[in-house]
């Protein structure tokens, strides 16, 4: 999945959420952050490789096998033709990234080959419907020998704690929520709950009363923090509606979507202020550590396998 650009025209964004998984996945494969790959909830997806290439999975701990044989995270592997490829379910973490050399061969819809159900768009049949079982799985055969490469361990996030700390711009409508809400909402912690999705995050703590029921309904970005009228924070994500009529405190700085996204039911969540300009320093100097992040070599790249595949049982 990359994501869609056409929220203008009233479709929301797509893509994966947890972009810096997302990105190392491709980096690992040779390909540029935008290449396709395969987003995978908790788990369970089995695939067959019909071609020599290589692969890597990333983000959530999802125990990795090829012909039954573990296989490390955060690491590229070899696959030639028959070799099969199981992801069990994660111990740690909830969005895993597949990726393949060349990226997965997807036929783009408004210049995405993102899949959205909600919206009925893109993925293999243009229509939203996630992978199913048999489906193939286009890609680039590699005739080239290439070394398998790993993601430094200092730079393979933790996500075993199953918290974390969301760094927050306030926007034009925190005049709605007195110093006193602000700061019981910046101060509680919060629990995520099962109503919780690609299309937002809905948390479980302490109310938050705006001075205001309602607006008139305008755009929605990434990361926006909704106030309906229980209170209850809502954390809207790449799936969101475009536009909304809830009070909105802030957005979550995009760099910490993946941490939340990356939450089970029952994980938990703080947040901090921070401002635009610091907003802008922390994305200028992630992009600049991972641009000049070397990847380790590794011995381990079997075994040996290749993916055009066939998925057997998926759940991207």
């Amino acid at each position: 999945m990359d994501a869609l650009v056409n929220t203008p025209v009233g479709l929301t964004t797509g893509g994966p959420l947890d972009s810096n998984a997302f990105r190392w996945a491709n980096r690992l494969c040779g390909n540029g952050v935008e290449a396709t790959a395969i987003e995978v909830t908790i788990g369970g997806l089995v695939l067959e490789s019909t071609t020599t290439t290589q692969i890597a999975l990333t983000g959530a701990d999802i125990p990795l096998t090829i012909n039954k044989q573990p296989a490390a995270l955060w690491q590229s592997h070899t696959l030639n033709p028959g070799d099969r490829i199981e992801l069990g379910f994660s111990t740690a973490g909830s969005r895993g990234y597949l990726a393949v050399a060349g990226g997965f061969h997807i036929d783009p819809i408004f210049n995405s080959a993102s899949t959205v159900p909600r919206e009925a768009l893109g993925g293999l049949t243009q229509d939203g419907t996630p992978l199913q079982t048999g489906q193939l799985l286009p890609c680039e055969t590699v005739k080239d020998s290439r070394d398998c490469q790993a993601v430094p361990r200092h730079l393979v996030p933790d996500y075993g704690n199953n918290s974390a700390l969301l760094r927050v711009v306030l926007g034009y409508q925190q005049e709605a929520f007195s110093n006193l809400q602000k700061q019981v909402f910046f101060t509680s912690q919060y629990a995520v709950t099962e109503s919780s999705d690609r299309m937002g995050y809905r948390l479980k703590g302490s109310k938050i009363t705006p001075s205001i029921e309602g607006i008139l309904s305008e755009g929605i970005c990434l990361g926006a923090i909704q106030v309906p009228a229980d209170g209850q924070p809502i954390v809207l994500l790449n799936d969101r509606q475009t536009i909304g009529g809830y009070p909105k405190l802030g957005s979550v700085l995009s760099l910490d979507i993946g941490k939340l996204a990356q939450l089970m039911p029952g994980g938990t969540v703080r947040f901090e202020a921070i401002s635009v300009e610091q907003a802008h320093n922390f994305l200028a100097l992630d992009q600049h550590q991972f641009l000049n992040a070397s990847l380790e070599s590794t011995l381990d790249g079997t075994p040996d396998g290749t993916l055009e595949s066939t998925a057997k049982s998926s759940k991207p």
